[in-house]
């Protein structure tokens, strides 16, 4: 994970210890309460892996080259208006928007709009390692780190003002998915100019700066976020002044907030809290498909994780319906691949694993297994592909003592997660993916490919030449049929080595308020904010 300092700059001239001491009816007037359980370590979504920045923040504050149409799943236009594929999918050229403002704050006022230089630093910062911006704040990207991007951008050149263009080593399908991702904002070179000259390279990722529909106003560690209303935004002024977002309180200290009215719209409800919210004439409530992957991940560096046929009897010992019941009230279905069904390259083939603790006790005791101890890593916090990660842990630890395997649980909260699987003590972790890209690439490459333990989202350690070069067929053709053939032998590959046990694809779930209006809840994270009004007639 990012090797970021450990506290976000605070120094907002704005920042007030009573802000939300504010009378919530003075917030509705101008704006909504979004509740949700996460930390921020950096405001850059280029920094980090998963979590608020990438699934909230980031729509928020920045737009990209191209975006995803939360209803079609295809590719649209955003800062760049019109793009090119040359050379069989080794070149790709961006004609940008020559109308597009970056937000006038407290700490940076542009002089002139987004062109050529911001999306050349933005992309080359990332992916040229002598880029003298690479390095600052860590110098880690772990998206596209676990795609080796390094190695496989050649360049990334400016033609004019308003044209932009990228060549690859080799063709890859899946490059425009990857740029569309919440991953690859796009940043302002006059901003980091004038923090170089001050020598304060590192507030680049802490102060943002964006072309999106609301910037950052004010931020209280642990507490909450005030996003004001960006008057300058290119695609017209958002409807609400400030989204406040109440990072304060977890589990059911959220529901009673939306209740009460002191939150507006509740992210990622607990599933067992369904038929209190649908009971509530006050509230309504949005299920969408996810693209999202709850699963367990076997440490492969460590005996005797390391040996196929132990991950597989531990398996048969995983109670999956269960999880579907007690953790998901109807809201998931039980996962056969790391791919969601909604992918395009899903194997249909594919069998979800026997639950089966006599065999499972047999296969362990073949195996000379006996008196095995494990330690479960595990978040905290609900997240959009598991809503009670922590009793999840506590169903895999009562079922694996079924079959005599002990299991210490380890919760862990934010970078600290990332810190315990890197040091390699852990032997299992519950853990998940969602990505807004519906390429499988987005699924495959970040979580199971070499490059990724070097990345750190690789919790499995696990590393196949076998799997990596099929991901690699699958990237060097246009045509659907022949990806969907590599993909398949990804898969295939994956049920024999079984690195991690997939167990859930899960649904977005989102309430809110009856008066909120406009909200869009997208598979692929959280869309922008800008359309989001209130209506407070009462409904027929």
């Amino acid at each position: 994970m990012p090797r970021l300092i450990p506290s976000l700059l605070l120094a907002l001239s704005v920042l007030s210890a009573s802000a939300l001491a504010a009378p919530v009816q003075d917030i509705r007037q101008s704006g909504f309460v979004y509740c949700v359980n996460g930390t921020v370590n950096t405001f850059n979504p280029q920094m980090v892996s998963s979590g608020l920045v990438v699934d909230t923040l980031a729509a928020q504050l920045y737009d990209r080259l191209l975006d995803v149409d939360p209803y079609t799943y295809r590719l649209v236009p955003d800062l760049a208006q019109s793009w090119e594929v040359r050379d069989n999918g080794a070149t790709y050229r961006f004609h940008l928007r020559k109308d597009v403002a970056f937000q006038h704050t407290n700490w940076f006022t542009p002089t002139r709009n987004m062109n050529a230089d911001d999306v050349v630093f933005s992309f080359a910062r990332m992916f040229d390692r002598q880029h003298p911006w690479h390095n600052v704040n860590g110098g880690s990207y772990p998206y596209f780190d676990s795609l080796q991007f390094v190695d496989s951008v050649q360049s990334v050149k400016k033609l004019d003002n308003a044209t932009v263009e990228i060549r690859l080593n080799s063709p890859d399908a899946s490059f425009l998915w990857h740029i569309a991702t919440h991953y690859a904002p796009v940043l302002s070179q006059e901003y980091a100019s004038q923090l170089s000259a001050r020598g304060q390279q590192e507030q680049l990722d802490r102060n943002p700066v964006g072309t999106g529909p609301f910037q950052l106003s004010e931020y209280r560690t642990g507490q909450y976020l005030r996003l004001a209303r960006n008057p300058h935004y290119w695609r017209g002024v958002p409807r609400l002044q400030q989204v406040v977002i109440d990072l304060g309180v977890g589990g059911t200290g959220r529901l009673s907030k939306l209740l009460t009215g002191e939150c507006d719209v509740l992210a990622y409800p607990a599933a067992s809290q369904l038929s209190i919210l649908r009971d509530d004439p006050r509230l309504r409530m949005t299920l969408r498909p996810g693209m999202n992957i709850a699963y367990l991940a076997f440490n492969t560096r460590k005996a005797p994780l390391d040996r196929p046929e132990v991950r597989h009897a531990l398996a048969l010992a995983i109670n999956n319906e269960r999880l579907m019941e007690s953790i998901y009230y109807g809201t998931a279905e039980t996962a056969a691949s790391i791919l969601p069904r909604a992918s395009w390259a899903y194997d249909n083939d594919a069998r979800v694993t026997e639950y089966n603790p006599d065999k499972a006790r047999e296969a362990l005791k073949a195996l000379g297994i006996e008196d095995l101890h494990l330690r479960l890593v595990v978040p905290t916090t609900s997240m959009s592909w598991n809503p009670s990660p922590l009793k999840t842990a506590e169903l895999l630890q009562a079922d694996l003592a079924q079959v005599g395997v002990r299991v210490t649980i380890i919760p862990v909260e934010g970078r600290f997660q990332e810190a315990q699987l890197m040091a390699m003590n852990h032997d299992l972790t519950l853990t998940g993916w969602a990505t807004d890209s519906n390429d499988p690439d987005s699924f495959f490459r970040p979580l199971l490919s070499c490059a990724a333990i070097r990345s750190q989202t690789n919790y499995a350690h696990w590393c196949s030449p076998s799997f990596d070069e099929a991901l690699q067929r699958a990237l060097l053709s246009q045509q659907l049929s022949a990806r969907i053939d590599s993909y398949d032998r990804a898969q295939q590959i994956l049920a024999q080595e079984l690195p991690v046990l997939p167990l859930a694809s899960s649904l977005r779930l989102q309430a809110y308020r009856h008066d909120i209006k406009g909200l869009v809840l997208s598979p692929f994270g959280n869309a922008s904010f800008a359309g989001v009004y209130r209506d407070d007639r009462t409904e027929e």
